[in-house]
Parts: C-alpha cells; sequence; structure tokens
C-alpha cells in the first residue's frame, strides 16, 4: 500500500489526478480501479471483474451495480443500470451509469485521453467516462459489488447544486445524440428545481 499526501487540499481532481500519475510512474499495471473512503466492497469484486475484462478484451471500461446506503442504514436503495455499451450511451445522457467506486478501466485509456478533465469541478468523473465512450467498449455487471456510503457532509452531497450544473455542461460538451441530450439536460433542470431529501426519500420508497 502507497499512501500519498498532498502538502495543500487542491480538491478532489488533483488527488485523483496525483494518484494517476503515481500509478504511471512506478507501477507496470494493465488496470486501474477506485474506491472511496467509507465504501465496501464485496470480496470477490476484483476477481469478478478483471475476469469480465479478460474475456471482453474490447472493453475499456467496466462497472457494477451497487448499493447506496447511510451508515444507520435508514436509507437504502438499489441503482441499477443498463449493462452493453449501446444502451449505456444512451444512459450517459440521462446520468452518470458508471458510480465512480465500481469502476475498473485500462491504463491505457488514460495514456491515450489523458486523467480526470481539471475544467469539469464535481463531475470530473463523468466527464472521463464520457470520453473513454468514445475511444472504448464499456460494460457494466449485473451484480452489487460494492456499497456506497450516503453521508450527509460528503463532496457530492454537500456540492449537489454545482454537480449538476456540472453534469449538464458534460452532457452539453459529450453527447452526441441530440434526442437524448436534450433530454438529458431537461432532466437536470428538473433536478436542480427538486430538493435533494425529497429525491432521497423517492429512491429510499422504492
Amino acid at each position: 500500500m502507497k499512501v500519498i499526501t498532498l502538502d495543500i487540499n487542491q480538491g478532489i481532481t488533483t488527488a485523483l489526478n496525483t494518484g494517476l500519475q503515481w500509478i504511471e510512474a512506478h507501477l507496470a499495471v494493465t488496470y486501474i480501479a477506485r474506491l472511496d473512503c467509507g465504501d465496501i466492497c464485496h470480496e470477490d469484486r476484483f476477481y469478478q471483474q478483471i475476469y469480465y475484462l479478460q474475456q471482453h478484451p474490447k472493453v475499456g471500461l467496466l462497472g457494477s451495480w451497487c448499493i447506496f446506503q447511510s451508515p444507520d442504514a435508514e436509507l437504502r436503495y438499489e441503482y441499477t443500470t443498463p449493462t452493453q455499451h449501446e444502451d449505456l450511451i444512451k444512459e450517459m445522457h440521462l446520468r452518470n451509469a458508471f458510480i465512480h467506486p465500481t469502476v475498473v478501466f485500462k491504463k491505457e485509456l488514460v495514456e491515450e485521453i489523458g486523467s480526470y478533465p481539471t475544467s469539469f469541478e464535481h463531475v470530473e468523473d463523468y466527464a472521463l467516462f464520457f470520453r473513454m465512450m468514445q475511444k472504448t467498449r464499456t460494460a457494466i455487471l449485473n451484480q452489487f459489488l460494492v456499497t456506497c456510503e450516503i453521508n450527509p457532509k460528503g463532496i457530492s452531497i454537500k456540492n449537489r447544486m454545482d454537480q449538476l450544473k456540472g453534469r449538464y455542461m458534460v452532457v452539453q460538451e459529450y453527447g452526441r445524440n441530440s434526442l437524448w441530450k436534450l433530454l438529458g439536460k431537461l432532466k437536470l433542470k428538473l433536478l436542480m428545481l427538486t430538493p435533494y431529501s425529497t429525491i432521497l426519500k423517492i429512491k429510499n420508497a422504492n
């Protein structure tokens, strides 16, 4: 295990890219995975994902289904998505189908398209995965391989409005289908008008 400490807090994008730069400089690896603090992997998550990638060499970005849960388990919902590349292209116009802590991607993709873009604050992962989709086939395993923590003090919730605005910019920049692009932007406008507490109640009820 290698712990990299930055002298000054420069934000999540800088931290992510610092990690990628260290990997590129020090490790001869084929795949890179991600996990957030507080999230829990299923015991065979990496086995399942690496096995899939080895059996499907054209796939360069792979995610999985996941469960979102608060520390007290009062809030809990399953996050499911389409699993095949063509359907995921459409889905990405409506939401980020690749939940960041579930992904494994090929290191060569980073070498080809670059690291997390700094121009999309709070949605650097969404922008990166959209760019990856234009270079490689993608997939998502229909298994719940990660439990992601719902943390009211976490970055995503605290910066929710900025995230939604950032997602709007990503769809505007990288969306390729005009109809799905329009639908995605309309959905984001609606989410901007809806309190997060309401969204959580709806998800938890389902």
